[in-house]
């Protein structure tokens, strides 16, 4: 049953999310510093977790360059304890104060000014940053046009039958690219529809009955159709 299914677009994946889920308008933060720090400290947590971390920040007068730069290790890791991982992140949140102290002066329209190939290599130049993290920085707080992939989006479009031939990041992100155009609100939008169907039901166990993107799922007829919850 499953090569009867036509293959569907990138656009029309995207139409069917936003038809059923609406506007996301994510990313939730007050400005481009704390996108960078979220995407630091969502990293293997929640997202609600991240947020109890970032409160912490704020209550403690830490969310800044310079407040980072100030305290110890110890400190900072006690503060954002919630999101886990809190010594490795606390290393990293440092690396990256550090960094853009020392190449930016604190200043991120100067970071930003750069094109995005010249900004994702000095980001993942950075201790800490790896390619979804930079990614999701220079999308959601630099506002330039390039796709973030997650493991949401690669269970996703494995499932639909879309998946590369290469699996790793750059072809994925490749997908993407080449059949979008480049624009940074349909990738914002489009990344955060995808993450709300991976929680919603394209689960690692999936709720395939209650998917709106079904119909042109190749996985869902290898489920048994069995789904009721």
């Amino acid at each position: 049953m499953a090569n009867q299914k036509v293959s569907p677009t990138l656009p029309d994946i995207y139409h069917q999310l936003m038809a059923h889920y609406g506007p996301q308008h994510w990313w939730p933060a007050d400005n481009p510093l704390e996108v960078i720090i979220g995407a630091i400290l969502t990293q293997s947590a929640a997202w609600g977790n991240v947020e109890k971390a970032i409160a912490n920040l704020k209550s403690a007068g830490a969310l800044s360059l310079a407040a980072l730069r100030q305290l110890s290790l110890p400190q900072l890791a006690e503060i954002i304890r919630p999101c886990g991982y809190y010594n490795a992140k606390a290393l990293k949140l440092k690396s990256l104060a550090g960094w853009l102290g020392e190449y930016c002066h604190d200043d991120l329209s100067k970071l930003f000014a750069r094109d995005v190939d010249s900004l994702r290599r000095q980001l993942l130049s950075i201790y800490g940053i790896g390619e979804e993290t930079a990614d999701s920085i220079i999308l959601y707080a630099a506002n330039k046009p390039v796709f973030v992939v997650d493991a949401y989006t690669r269970r996703i479009i494995s499932r639909l039958g879309l998946a590369p031939d290469s699996h790793n990041y750059s072809a994925y992100q490749a997908f993407f690219r080449d059949n979008l155009p480049a624009d940074v609100r349909l990738f914002n939008e489009y990344h955060a529809l995808l993450v709300q169907l991976a929680k919603d039901v394209c689960r690692q166990r999936p709720l395939c009955l209650r998917c709106c993107l079904n119909r042109i799922c190749r996985f869902y007829p290898d489920t048994g159709n069995s789904q009721r919850s």
